[in-house]
């Protein structure tokens, strides 16, 4: 391909890519194909000659497209969203155009200022502590990797990076029942190991409850174990429960033990002066991430992840070969701030979203997405044949059906079903959860573009299919 061609075919993408957009919702949400379908649909050998790109995108277009499911259709309620925009998704073909790896500043010193002052702006508008540094990270699970990895050096006296575990065969880790599962693949992954990974009873909210981690540590500490970590949860992935921060960052205070704050999703409701709330005793924290990948319009991958003391952060990961030593002095050097060295340019989709929307549209987006949860928090208590099944604290929805004349076990079966059903039209994506043994429908509401009437005609369909089971 040369740049002509480059240039022919890059108008085509870009207009296929607003078609996509206007026709996102036309499209199974939920690809039907069957396992191995796409798979076998490819040849099982690369070509020897070039191909020519206009069969390249036919096939695309044939066999690639019916196997996705479509995260940005307003009609994907599952999981949590992944939401993209046209200001991020043009930011990110100029990130590919460029094609820089900014590993050190002076790879890129662009890249590396705006990441900068781009964490600037989310502390500002997430109403985050100053004094806080911030980073971009890839996801929510690395940054957690690196939470706990910087906790463990930390109590170690950066002795485990140098020398390895050898004696410390005592640290703990503390989180609740409902934290994500990336906790548990980083407590293995950091090699404190899952049975060193305490998890801590919730209330009736599904929160955490800070006496019994309050015992579990005084335990813990009694039998010569070393609390070294507390994972608190602003929105757990199962209900979004909101754990309590400040009794748990005063008891982290009160026993010098590392705490992290997992935001992922909800986190992007700190944007709005009302949900504060929910972050009372952040400040407290030692670490702190969200997602804005998630929930702030912005191209996945792009994780936020703020520190209280970058030092400690940068002697936990700094890595310094000759090849890479510079001259470039007060800067910063992404690459000693996590895991990776290689770095996308993550921080110009960040800034092309921030000032297209601007703060305004973004709380309005986001407040919609609430208010929609709550009309269809509505919609299920006004009606006999549905249940709530979780406290529903931002978007998310969690509900079953029950016409109550059916055992648990029943529900269950009737639920999933009542599910898969919705899953197949096509016109709908649902995710579900256990609840105390419950089959538990989520419903989440909050794609970029999505207007009510997506949620009306949702609700719609869920009562038709309801009817026919």
């Amino acid at each position: 391909m040369d740049n002509n061609s480059f240039r022919k075919w890059g108008h085509e993408l870009v207009d296929w890519m607003a078609d996509y957009f206007d026709q996102v919702e036309n499209l199974p949400v939920k690809s039907p194909v069957k396992p191995g379908s796409i798979f076998k649909q490819i040849p099982d050998t690369p070509p020897k000659q070039s191909e020519d790109f206009e069969n390249i995108i036919e096939d695309f277009k044939n066999i690639i497209i019916p196997g996705m499911t479509h995260w940005q259709s307003p009609g994907f309620m599952a999981y949590f969203t992944a939401n993209n925009s046209y200001p991020s998704v043009l930011a990110e073909m100029l990130t590919a155009t460029i094609g820089a790896q900014c590993m050190i500043w002076d790879t890129s010193p662009a890249a590396t200022e705006l990441e900068e002052m781009m964490m600037e702006w989310l502390k500002k508008i997430m109403h985050l502590p100053s004094e806080w540094h911030g980073v971009i990270q890839d996801t929510a699970s690395t940054a957690t990797l690196v939470a706990i990895l910087s906790a463990r050096e930390k109590y170690s006296d950066f002795n485990i990076n140098n020398n390895g575990f050898k004696t410390y065969d005592n640290f703990r880790i503390y989180c609740s029942s409902e934290t994500h599962s990336s906790i548990d693949k980083a407590v293995r992954i950091s090699g404190v190991g899952s049975t060193n990974l305490v998890k801590i009873p919730t209330d009736a909210h599904l929160a955490i409850l800070p006496d019994a981690l309050e015992a579990s540590i005084l335990e813990d500490i009694q039998n010569n174990q070393k609390p070294i970590c507390v994972i608190a949860t602003i929105g757990t992935t199962g209900t979004t429960a909101m754990d309590p921060l400040e009794p748990i960052a005063l008891l982290c205070k009160k026993y010098d033990i590392w705490l992290h704050v997992d935001g992922a999703y909800a986190g992007n409701v700190g944007i709005l002066p009302e949900c504060q709330d929910f972050f009372k005793g952040l400040h407290l924290a030692d670490s702190y991430v969200f997602n804005p990948h998630k929930w702030l319009f912005v191209n996945f991958d792009c994780s936020a992840y703020f520190v209280k003391d970058k030092m400690h952060l940068i002697k936990t990961f700094n890595a310094n070969p000759e090849y890479l030593k510079t001259n470039a002095e007060n800067v910063h050097h992404y690459k000693d701030w996590g895991i990776q060295l290689g770095r996308r340019f993550r921080a110009l989709k960040l800034w092309f979203v921030m000032r297209s929307f601007g703060v305004e549209k973004m709380q309005e987006k986001i407040r919609e997405h609430i208010e929609w949860g709550k009309w269809l928090e509505i919609q299920i208590t006004q009606n006999d044949q549905f249940e709530l099944m979780a406290k529903r604290s931002i978007n998310l929805v969690c509900f079953r059906y029950n016409p109550g004349k059916y055992s648990n076990l029943e529900l269950n079966i009737l639920n999933k079903k009542l599910m898969d059903t919705i899953n197949a039209s096509g016109q709908l994506y649902l995710s579900h959860t256990k609840i105390k043994e419950a089959f538990v429908i989520r419903m989440a509401p909050g794609q970029t573009y999505q207007e009510k009437h997506h949620i009306e005609a949702a609700w719609k369909l869920i009562i038709e299919i309801s009817n026919t089971l």
